[in-house]
């Protein structure tokens, strides 16, 4: 269900432009002190008698091929901290000059599907997206994609997408998030909290979503049985009175990456290193295909298999089962542990321990493979006193779900992290994650 993948991808969305304006506020205070600050543990630069686990040091692969495309952390779009972006192309349908290239799109191996701010296309391409339409009646199709704390309301278009070299291989379903007026938005099914419809309320221009699935809802909202419940499409008889309906799987927002004539068996997330202290920026290669090209090759030292929607449902935390998954787009990890200090109101969800921490997860596949993850964590606070800094490999929060365990961007920092897509349908392999 896409209400699952978006609380994991955007979960930390309004916390995270809440953070924004309060750097914006702070200013360029502190100071960003690297000196011994990777070699884990210690009692100085920071670390208050704390300890960290060594940070990873892969680096990315040059950008320079047809299945590769830079991504970028910095300032971006809105000024959000931990926001992995990559620049899509997408062209109206039939077209090869009716184009536009959106900068500043999230990477978000989350959550599945291309979805993009209306605000930032120009109203020639828009004009010539079509709108997918549903039922005997042509209603207008729309989606509300929920989260933790609010929802994305806007239409399902179809349009070619390129990213980087690679060109779907025909027109793909996507949301155009914030195109229809806040009077559609259904009364029920759509979520609770506040609309995230704007480029300052999402923290980029769009969503790409690149995980395990080849759409983003699947059988639930195919099936009458279950859409009537848990459908995240809605049907809109002349754009208004819209009501939960069945969508067919060719006709739900889906994964580009998937629709690659090449490449199209996954994607790799290679993000450099940063210092534990944090940095003004970070940069990384988005690289399609596993095992497809010389440049691809499968390397991780363990491969987990998942579920459909990359999930490792059998990890430890703590002595507790949790649902844990490794997700480019929530800006920190996330994770119930009550004997970590939380932030006061300044940074509120986020940890504030007094001292560095380091913290273990088993991370287990369906196919019993099995590895203990660290992950370090300093003072949000800590963290952000330079206002300058956005990448950060050592910020943690409080999830709402007690049994969840979220690796989010600063799991990615100097590893190669990998998601094969779930070619189970067709004969093909099962989905697995790897780094």
């Amino acid at each position: 269900m896409l209400t699952t993948a978006n609380l994991k991808g955007w979960m930390q969305a309004a916390l995270a432009v809440l953070l924004a304006a309060t750097l914006v506020a702070c200013g360029g205070g502190g100071g960003d002190d690297n000196s011994g600050s990777n070699n884990g543990g210690g009692t100085s630069n920071g670390l208050n008698g704390g300890s960290l686990p060594p940070s990873p040091t892969q680096q990315p692969i040059s950008a320079n091929a047809s299945n590769t495309v830079p991504i970028t952390v910095g300032r971006g779009a809105a000024g959000v901290i931990n926001i992995p972006t990559v620049s899509v192309t997408i062209c109206a349908p039939g077209s090869t000059t009716n184009c536009q290239t959106i900068n500043n799109v999230q990477l978000d191996t989350g959550s599945f599907g291309l979805r993009v701010v209306s605000s930032v296309l120009n109203s020639t391409l828009l004009g010539a997206l079509p709108v997918s339409t549903i039922g005997s009646n042509g209603a207008q199709l729309a989606e509300c994609a929920t989260f933790a704390d609010g929802f994305t309301w806007g239409s399902v278009r179809t349009a070619v997408v390129t990213i980087g070299g690679e060109t779907t291989t025909g027109a793909i379903p996507l949301q155009i998030i914030g195109d229809k007026p806040t009077s559609t938005v259904p009364t029920r099914g759509c979520g609770s909290g506040s609309p995230e419809n704007t480029v300052s309320d999402l923290g980029a221009n769009g969503i790409l979503g690149v995980g395990t699935a080849l759409t983003d809802c699947g059988a639930t909202c195919a099936n009458p049985l279950t859409a009537a419940t848990y459908s995240n499409y809605f049907a809109c008889p002349n754009g208004t009175s819209c009501t939960r309906t069945a969508v067919p799987l060719t006709q739900q927002v889906a994964n580009p990456v998937a629709n690659f004539p090449l490449d199209n068996n996954g994607v790799i997330v290679q993000m450099a290193p940063v210092s534990n202290f944090g940095q003004a920026s970070a940069t990384g290669t988005l690289v399609f295909g596993i095992g497809t090209q010389g440049n691809n090759p499968l390397a991780a030292a363990q491969v987990f298999t998942t579920d459909p929607f990359g999930n490792l449902n059998n990890s430890t935390f703590n002595g507790t089962t949790v649902q844990a998954f490794l997700d480019s787009g929530s800006n920190g990890y996330f994770f119930t542990d009550s004997s970590i200090t939380l932030c006061g109101s300044q940074f509120a969800g986020f940890y504030c321990p007094s001292s560095a921490q380091t913290r273990t997860v088993t991370l287990v596949g369906l196919n019993k493979v099995s590895a203990v993850a660290s992950i370090g964590i300093l003072s949000a606070q800590t963290l952000f006193a330079n206002g300058s800094n956005f990448a950060f490999n050592n910020l943690a929060g409080q999830i709402g779900v007690n049994a969840s365990f979220d690796l989010g961007l600063p799991f990615f920092y100097g590893r190669h992290v990998y998601y094969h897509i779930d070619q189970t349908a067709s004969g093909g392999p099962s989905p697995f994650v790897g780094y």
